[in-house]
């Protein structure tokens, strides 16, 4: 039986009303996102049509799940909230801090001593206020979400970005900052823009070596990394329908790397048969009793162009299978030929080091059955692997299935290490080098969602490519990265030509899913006795000070921090890595604060002007000084700036030491929420050339903040070293709540004030 029945019934006995409503209101069909939008609005039926990129409005989202490296500062601030029990039911999940090593079991048990005492704190919160626990080793969370919490029609949000790979269940799920899970955890409001609408028309069906991945792979280069930046992408067709439920998540999780709010696909029989196999016959059964309500209507579906703002089509039939990369998930490339050429001309690595097949996207059951009918075939054909294979299984329901079925041990007989059932070298916690920094120049494949520059190992010279999980085993098998497995042969051990065949596996376990321990722990029905204990002198804990209000007068007198030079993403401004050891220390973590950064003067990290002694020095060790002076501060930064990770990290630690306000040509919706939420000023320039005015040793006036207002721009006097001045326009997109934020010093400060 599911989890939250009683809640998602709920969700179902009011869906038929509030979308029929909908519909009567803005008088025309729906699409899927738009039926879940309108039947979760805070005030209940729909009063008024919403436009969309315009509306602030305020939603109910159903549940909310955290990752153990964002748990910790979203807990750290709901222990400041007043609030005795979560008001929504919530989940923290343990996957994010189990480095990958050695193989599952000494991984995990290092991990369990490493950071025991973040685990414990974790599990103590998470019993004090009613949340639910997965244990280390349970699984990476969005694929226990996809096989335990989601439900189609529903919305939730969660502490990471890729929160979105619910839609592959018919949510809307998106990823927030933890300030924005502890509104909802304290019983308030959800506030998010209304999002644009992109409808993608699949149709055909896959076959062959294409796979899902390769669906997300080909948005991802027609769209780029920001084209779905304030949308919600839907996607229909027969093409979709035909489509596994574990597939159209690997989709949708991956439409974080287009900057889209949330992906997601209507209710249909691939969903019900992934229902009833996760023992949830009570949800599939209630879903179908409302279906109708759970999909776009057929209308929408039938003439999408007058319904979406924008509509893309892909024939499924003529798709191939595509590697994405390297350093940016949108440089898409067929394999083969074109791979020979691409790599060749920009001097990439064509031997293959390391296959690596899991992570949140990739890692269900299905996942693992073709990319093992690979492996299966390289042992039949007698061939040897040319690279290191590694396998991270999504959960240890997915893992205990695939042992018992003797998938793992395919993997196995070709020397691949598995892993624990955590996300390991996707976000970095990856031991592959003892120096990354120094390490040689190198080619890798993997099946995960982002390939930034050092993400996977901290080598800023890995070349890291996306592909699907059977591809992936086949470079890896190869250890080629023009290998394609479609026209190539291989010389096998006996010296024989040899070709794969296409490959093959199961939607569903055969025999079902099966596990011994899932690896829940249902929080205590009263955790009022429970004491939570943080060390003052803990390296890993920090109980929160809360940032200082707003004094209500113009910021003058800012120095430049630092202005970035192209991609800045959350990555840049907090890395991951050995640095998730820190993420419930603001002080210890702040120690990276823009350390990724490149600075657009001399195109070095972690190295800018200090212009109190005109020194240069660390970003952070910097920021210290000014702080330490009095001195207020500002970030500059290119477009879409702060994509990738939901981490709030990335806005909390230019806040804690001391920068006011970050001015970039454009931002990636998460971050830029994320600052608002921590009472920092994150502002656009009216005009992008504007950019190329900012000097190293600027002086900046804010002439009018003191004026701050909705839809009013901001004036920026800058000083230049020489005397000289300009004065620009900026914009904003704060509304009358985020600047209340702004002048109560976070949106955290507003909550304790209104819940005391």
């Amino acid at each position: 039986m599911a989890f939250d029945i009683d809640m998602i019934k709920k969700v179902y006995d009011q869906v038929a009303e509030r979308v029929n409503g909908a519909r009567e209101l803005t008088g025309t069909p729906l699409t899927l996102a738009e039926k879940i939008l309108y039947s979760h609005l805070w005030d209940g039926n729909a009063t008024s049509v919403f436009t969309r990129g315009k509306d602030y409005v305020d939603f109910a989202p159903d549940r909310i799940a955290c990752q153990d490296a964002t748990a910790q500062m979203a807990l750290l601030q709901f222990m400041q909230a007043g609030k005795d029990k979560v008001a929504v039911p919530t989940t923290v999940h343990c996957d994010h801090l189990i480095q990958a090593k050695v193989g599952a079991e000494k991984d995990l048990k290092s991990a369990m001593s490493s950071s025991s005492e973040v685990f414990d704190f974790l599990e103590s919160v998470s019993n004090k206020y009613g949340i639910g626990f997965w244990k280390p080793g349970a699984g990476i969370i969005h694929q226990v979400v996809l096989e335990n919490y989601a439900f189609p029609g529903g919305m939730m949000i969660g502490t990471d970005s890729h929160t979105v790979n619910a839609g592959g269940l018919g949510m809307v799920a998106i990823g927030v900052g933890g300030a924005d899970a502890v509104d909802v955890m304290a019983g308030m409001p959800w506030e998010l823009k209304f999002p644009k609408l992109i409808g993608v028309k699949l149709t055909g069906k896959l076959s062959g070596w294409t796979a899902p991945k390769d669906v997300i792979l080909k948005v991802a280069e027609i769209l780029t990394v920001k084209g779905g930046t304030g949308a919600i992408v839907e996607y229909f067709g027969p093409g979709a329908t035909a489509m596994s439920c574990t597939g159209k998540g690997t989709i949708c999780n991956m439409g974080a790397e287009i900057g889209a709010t949330t992906s997601t696909f209507g209710y249909d029989e691939s969903m019900e048969r992934y229902l009833r196999a996760t023992d949830r016959a009570d949800v599939a059964d209630a879903a179908n009793a409302v279906k109708e309500h759970l999909t776009g209507d057929d209308e929408v579906y039938a003439n999408p162009e007058q319904y979406f703002d924008q509509v893309i089509e892909i024939n499924l039939s003529e798709l191939g299978p595509l590697l994405n990369g390297p350093f940016t998930p949108d440089l898409s490339t067929t394999v083969g030929s074109a791979m020979t050429e691409k790599a060749k001309a920009n001097d990439w690595p064509l031997k293959v080091e390391w296959g690596l097949i899991g992570s949140c996207t990739n890692s269900s059951y299905e996942d693992l059955s073709r990319a093992s009918s690979i492996a299966q075939q390289a042992i039949d054909k007698g061939l040897k692997m040319k690279s290191e294979l590694g396998i991270n299984p999504g959960s240890e329901q997915v893992r205990y299935t695939a042992e018992r079925d003797g998938l793992l041990q395919i993997f196995e007989k070709l020397d691949a290490k598995i892993f624990t059932n955590a996300c390991g070298p996707c976000i970095g916690q990856w031991a592959r080098y003892s120096d990354p920094k120094n390490a040689p120049k190198n080619s890798i494949v993997h099946s995960f969602n982002r390939n930034f520059a050092k993400r996977a190992d901290g080598n800023p010279n890995t070349h890291a490519f996306v592909a699907s999980p059977e591809l992936t085993a086949a470079i890896a098998i190869s250890g080629r990265l023009d290998f394609n497995p479609l026209k190539d042969a291989l010389i096998n051990e006996d010296g024989q030509e040899v070709m794969f065949d296409e490959p093959t596996g199961w939607e569903l376990p055969p025999k079902g899913f099966e596990v011994e321990d899932a690896g829940y722990l249902a929080p205590l029905a009263d955790g009022s006795g429970v004491d939570i204990k943080v060390a003052p002198d803990s390296e890993r804990l920090e109980l929160l000070t809360p940032f200082e209000p707003w004094d209500g007068k113009n910021i003058t007198g800012a120095k430049l921090l630092i202005k970035a030079f192209g991609k800045c993403t959350t990555d840049h401004i907090s890395m991951a890595g050995p640095w998730l050891r820190y993420r419930g220390h603001l002080d210890n973590i702040s120690n990276n604060c823009l350390i990724g950064a490149v600075n657009a003067y001399n195109k070095k990290t972690n190295f800018v002007k200090n212009q109190l002694n005109s020194e240069y020095g660390g970003v952070p060790d910097t920021q210290r000084e000014y702080k330490a002076a009095g001195i207020p501060t500002i970030v500059v930064g290119d477009h879409n700036y702060g994509e990738g990770s939901s981490r709030e990290h990335a806005a909390m630690e230019p806040r804690h030491l001391g920068v006011r306000a970050v001015i970039v040509k454009s931002f990636a919706r998460i971050h830029e929420t994320n600052l608002k939420k921590q009472g920092m000023l994150g502002l656009t320039f009216a005009n992008e050339d504007d950019y190329d005015l900012i000097q190293e040793d600027d002086t900046f006036n804010f002439l009018d903040l003191d004026q701050f207002a909705p839809e009013k721009q901001l004036t920026l006097e800058i000083v230049h070293a020489d005397g000289s001045k300009h004065e620009i326009k900026l914009n904003h997109t704060y509304n009358a709540p985020q600047i209340e934020w702004f002048k109560e010093g976070s949106a955290l400060n507003l909550i304790k004030k209104q819940n005391a």
